[in-house]
């Protein structure tokens, strides 16, 4: 008998490990658009899509390329994003749900990810210093119709999603924070969006000066005039200290007090953190993408 049981043992251990779901991807080489040049898509689907009939909030995320893997990415940096999204599914901080990253147009990133209203509002001094940083018509708005009559359709027709705005985020850093918190803004469609490391002077701050009050006002305006009540909703913003984010602090109090002046509470419907020490660059994003996760999307159960 306890040879047989050894041998039932030895059985046992050589048979491997089932391996772990760690979700899977799904590309999408040039996503079809009247708006803008198609982009290259990618699709994380999460553990146990392929094994339930389950449907799935969907978190679209900009400069898709520095988001999953790092012999596609700009600086051999990356997010880290569906790494991010299994540590807190696995913790029970959110459900799983399904993250598409939109790559950015190469030299045409600034003006594609600029709120165009905004910038098209303010004066033509300022409006100089940003086509300097990327000469050409500005295609904000072009972006925002096609994330949200062209992607977003095809990608609620193509998997088992949750499509209302409740179970719908837009995620982005730097230029692409400010066209998260645009898109949140502008169009029903998200019901939360992560703005991080938003670069809210728009120009370099070495020329539109420190703290220029013209563009802090035009920000104020545009979330005084489009955000509402929270009704739900939620949004994240934050900033690190150093580098680039050094410069963020005056423009998020202005962005802050617009927000609660509309109702909105702070830790409940909205946050707004400091990362002290943190630069403007992917490893710090990486680095609190639980943080930013785990507030969003602590309701997709």
């Amino acid at each position: 008998m306890i040879t047989r049981l050894f041998a039932l043992l030895l059985v046992l251990l050589a048979v491997p490990a089932p391996a772990t779901d760690t979700g899977r991807f799904v590309e999408i080489a040039a996503v079809p658009s009247t708006n803008i040049t198609p982009p290259h898509v990618t699709i994380w689907l999460p553990p146990g899509y392929d094994s339930t009939t389950r449907r799935y909030g969907v978190v679209y995320m900009h400069d898709g390329q520095n988001l999953f893997f790092a012999e596609r990415s700009n600086f051999n940096k990356i997010w880290a994003a569906d790494k991010s999204a299994l540590r807190l599914i696995a913790a029970r901080r959110t459900g799983p749900f399904i993250i598409v990253g939109i790559d950015q147009p190469g030299s045409a990133r600034f003006r594609q990810y600029a709120p165009q209203s905004l910038v098209e509002g303010l004066a033509p001094r300022y409006r100089a210093e940003v086509a300097r940083l990327s000469p050409g018509a500005l295609t904000g708005d072009a972006y925002l119709r096609f994330l949200t009559q062209e992607l977003k359709p095809l990608i609620d027709r193509s998997y088992r999603t949750r499509a209302d705005p409740a179970h719908t985020a837009i995620i982005g850093s730097s230029m692409g924070g400010l066209i998260s918190c645009y898109a949140f803004l502008k169009t029903p469609v998200y019901g939360r969006a992560g703005c991080v490391s938003s670069h809210w002077p728009l120009a370099d701050p070495a020329d539109v000066g420190a703290f220029n009050t013209d563009i802090a006002t035009a920000w104020g305006y545009l979330f005084t005039a489009n955000l509402g009540k929270p009704a739900g909703r939620r949004l994240w913003m934050d900033h690190g200290t150093a580098t680039l984010d050094a410069a963020y602090a005056p423009y998020q109090a202005v962005v802050d007090h617009a927000v609660t002046a509309l109702g909105w509470q702070k830790g409940r419907d909205f946050d707004s953190r400091v990362y002290d020490g943190a630069a403007h660059e992917e490893n710090a994003w990486a680095a609190r993408l639980d943080d930013v996760f785990g507030f969003l999307l602590a309701d997709w159960r």
